[in-house]
């Protein structure tokens, strides 16, 4: 029998980026080489939100979950000799995404004036993707830079500067996949999607630049970064759904005529914060399930997908397991016969019921959000960001009552000795601790050598003073920023520069209005008991400060804790994200607290709290217990207890019950109860 013809294979990328630029690039190479075909740039959370690596935020994140990019020097070793005008580039940045874009245009034309070329006609022959969604910054990945409303403006002069001039390019990537990870449903996640989206479209469309004529080009550029979660056919079916659901509004809403520009066009990254540390073996056959999420269906395939390693709950993966990643999706693309054939569930009624499902809700759903105002309304209430603490909630209960059964962590517990995590410390990628003071160095004797030259000093002083006034205005930032990339303005620079015309902002918590979502099981009752009884003999209420140090956005777990701890009986003290060491401290003291609990995830964890537990003690409070949660190898957890800390908790301590009766046990450990 013959075998069918075989569609084109989606873009394989792998998030990558660590360090420092060189080795950045090294990686790119290593992977394109590997049958990689597209890339796909993690920056590390300094640059994602505006700051130099010699800024005191950026203490301890300097080249952990990504690779700095400081200037233009940088972004040019970033890519020395990955010719820009034949790669396929999506860069994971938001806040930062103009300037980064700026930095990424600026080696492109300088390739192309090389190679004897004509910048213009290179810069028109870039394809890539910003994801630049800042919306779900302020819901749950926490790298936003500035308030919602200058934010917007950042990202719709980014979408019509680059629907004229870089017409392959993707200026926005609307991107539910964080959302699914801070607690997001299946209808949750396509509604807010879809408000966002038409909140981008809305904005380009009210600010004239765009001929009405023209809108369909924006249409066209608009694509999406989606999460599939293990649940493929639920999955899979949300990926059906928001095909259909975004023909709808384009066409209805704002009159796009042509098909082609109406296609839902989307990038997937399957869901990262899904993988277990507990039996990590079994995040392999997660992973692939979740590919199968969005690459069976025809219909709805994706575009682009990028896999995260196996053993991502444990630490930064080896350029290895990076490797088996992208292995496990070549082989379903070259071996498997899954590009031979037509969509196969056309026709389904299953599959049909459940679309019609999902689309029922999600439909609902944007019609709440549009009688709040639209998507920043609704983030600016804090609606959006309690709906998805809540739901969040939700799914951690049911994971402790083990009615949402996740195998090796609360069912199937026991196991035989797993050769690939024998040497732990070998199992992953550590960054080297020079890598942060290299930096910090390096920018420092860039602006040093930049402003040394009477010329360049003029110049850069010229171009931040340009964007600071254009800022003030109503037009575009995107030339005055092209002009700070040419001048060697660097990326803290530029940002402090708009930071004094927009002012800075902090997102709602969405912690307050989501306690009691669930209702009271033994275990819990047991714990307010036991919170009870120790207030009682302490004679004061227990109170218990969750902080969130340093850059690191990712507040899904220290809000869990936030929430459940009031459910448990602790007054609580949770101001949010990006705070330094000091303030921590000074809160600690402030609120006379009996418990301090730092979040972690981006690994700063042996920079930023030996910096907590020194506060304390110089603030003459150093017996004060602290714990901390986080991705942390157990090598920093002994040595971290070694520093004073009273517990470390990681993502295999998924009890959250538990969690509070431990910290019950610490508290009355070191109180002393009066006569």
């Amino acid at each position: 029998m013959a075998r069918g013809e075989r569609d084109r294979p989606w873009v394989m990328r792998t998030y990558a980026g660590h360090s420092s630029a060189a080795a950045s690039n090294a990686l790119y190479r290593r992977n394109l080489d590997k049958g990689q075909t597209g890339l796909s740039v993690a920056f590390d959370l300094p640059t994602q939100t505006g700051y130099d690596p010699d800024h005191p935020l950026a203490r301890g994140e300097v080249g952990k979950v990504g690779v700095p990019i400081s200037h233009i020097g940088d972004m040019r070793a970033l890519f020395d000799g990955i010719p820009l005008t034949t790669m396929n580039t999506s860069m994971t940045i938001n806040a930062t995404a103009m300037w980064l874009l700026a930095l990424y245009q600026v080696v492109a034309e300088e390739q192309a004036e090389a190679a004897g070329v004509d910048p213009a006609a290179a810069i028109r022959a870039l394809a890539g993707t910003t994801q630049n969604d800042i919306i779900k910054e302020y819901l749950s990945r926490g790298t936003y830079a500035f308030p919602p409303a200058p934010s917007m403006r950042l990202l719709t002069d980014v979408v019509t500067y680059t629907v004229r001039e870089m017409p392959r390019w993707n200026p926005t990537n609307v991107c539910s996949y964080h959302l699914q990870e801070a607690g997001a449903t299946p209808v949750q996640e396509i509604a807010f999607a879809m408000s966002t989206a038409i909140a981008v479209l809305d904005a380009v469309r009210d600010s004239g630049v765009v001929a009405p004529e023209e809108f369909g080009a924006v249409v066209a550029r608009i694509s999406f970064f989606v999460n599939a979660g293990v649940r493929f056919v639920e999955e899979m079916c949300k990926m059906r759904a928001l095909v259909a659901l975004w023909d709808e509004v384009t066409q209805e809403r704002y009159g796009v005529s042509d098909p082609a520009q109406r296609r839902f066009r989307y990038g997937v990254q399957v869901n990262s914060l899904g993988l277990t540390e507990a039996q990590p073996e079994n995040n392999v056959q997660r992973i692939v399930l979740e590919m199968l999420a969005v690459t069976l269906s025809k219909d709805a395939r994706a575009r682009a997908v990028q896999l995260p390693a196996w053993n991502e709950a444990l630490g930064l993966p080896r350029p290895w397991d990076q490797q088996w990643s992208l292995r496990i999706q070549q082989v379903l693309a070259y071996e498997s016969d899954l590009l031979e054939y037509d969509d196969l569930f056309a026709g389904s009624p299953v599959v049909a019921a459940k679309v019609a499902e999902l689309l029922a809700g999600a439909k609902a759903e944007m019609a709440r959000i549009a009688d709040l105002g639209g998507a920043v309304a609704a983030v600016e209430s804090g609606y959006m960001k309690s709906a998805l603490v809540a739901s969040h909630a939700r799914r951690r209960a049911r994971i402790e009552a083990g009615e949402d059964v996740i195998v090796g962590v609360n069912r199937f517990e026991s196991t035989e000795l797993n050769p690939l995590t024998a040497d732990l410390g070998g199992a992953i990628q550590s960054v080297d601790v020079g890598v942060e003071a290299a930096a910090a160095e390096a920018v420092r004797a860039w602006r040093t050598s930049r402003d040394a030259d009477p010329g360049k000093r003029a110049r850069a002083a010229a171009a931040l003073a340009r964007l600071r006034g254009d800022a003030a205005g109503p037009g575009s930032l995107m030339p005055a920023t092209l002009e700070c990339a040419r001048a060697e303005v660097t990326t803290g620079e530029w940002a402090a520069a708009l930071r004094e015309v927009f002012g800075e902002f902090r997102a709602p918590t969405g912690v307050s209005g989501s306690v009691g979502v669930t209702e009271p099981g033994d275990d819990l009752l047991a714990v307010r008991d036991a919170v009870h009884d120790l207030e009682a003999e302490l004679g004061e209420k227990l109170r218990l400060l969750v902080g969130k140090p340093g850059l690191d956005g990712h507040s899904n777990g220290a809000e869990q804790i936030a929430v459940r701890a009031r459910d448990a009986g602790f007054e609580v003290i949770y101001q949010g994200i990006r705070l330094t060491p000091a303030q921590l401290v000074a809160a600690a003291v402030a609120e006379d607290v009996h418990l301090v609990g730092v979040s972690i995830l981006s690994g700063s964890h042996m920079e930023l709290v030996p910096e907590i537990l020194r506060g304390l003690k110089e603030a003459g409070a150093g017996d004060i217990p602290v714990v901390v949660g986080g991705i942390i190898p157990e090598g920093d957890a002994a040595r971290l207890r070694e520093l004073g800390v009273a517990a470390v908790f990681t993502p295999k301590d998924f009890g959250l019950n538990e969690i509070m009766a431990r910290f019950v046990e610490i508290i009355r450990a070191g109180a002393t109860v009066p006569a």
